[in-house]
């Protein structure tokens, strides 16, 4: 069964671009995995948040929403501190280094969390944590909020 060389040539190279689709498919799913299983590891749910504040375990939770997600929403919860995203981003060393931390957002997926959250690891934090599904998450659990008075630029 002989082919033309170029016939042969076509398969061949179909063939690769076939592995090289098929691998890059696995490492993406492998770097997603990867990703998913490190933000388990560095996010509590409302409820966990909620029982280790009312243990008085020293924690520092911050408020790191969008101005306008602020605006919409002008509560937090209680005993947190409010940091604009954009400057806990250029100035990390806003949060400390050594004391077990908390931030929560209102994104969809915890987006300005999650990305508070990679920078800092990337710098070496590992007591940092994100609040699963933020202020939204803890007041779907009835959890108390109290109202968010400084004022702040948008």
């Amino acid at each position: 069964m002989g082919g033309s060389p170029v016939g042969k040539s076509m398969t061949l190279t179909l063939v690769v671009i076939g592995i090289a689709m098929a691998s890059v498919a696995v490492l993406v799913s492998v770097k997603r995995h990867r990703n998913e299983s490190e933000l388990e590891q560095h996010s509590i749910s409302a409820e966990k948040l909620q029982s280790l504040l009312a243990s008085h375990q020293q924690t520092f939770l911050f408020d790191v929403r969008q101005p306008l997600d602020l605006l919409a929403y002008p509560e937090l919860i209680p005993g947190a501190h409010r940091i604009p995203p954009k400057e806990v981003l250029e100035n990390p060393s806003l949060i400390p280094r050594d004391k077990d931390v908390i931030v929560y957002c209102t994104c969809p997926g915890d987006k300005t969390s999650r990305t508070v959250l990679q920078r800092a690891l990337l710098l070496g934090y590992s007591r940092i944590k994100l609040l699963k599904g933020g202020l939204s998450a803890w007041k779907a659990k009835g959890y108390a909020v109290e109202p968010y008075r400084e004022s702040f630029r948008l």
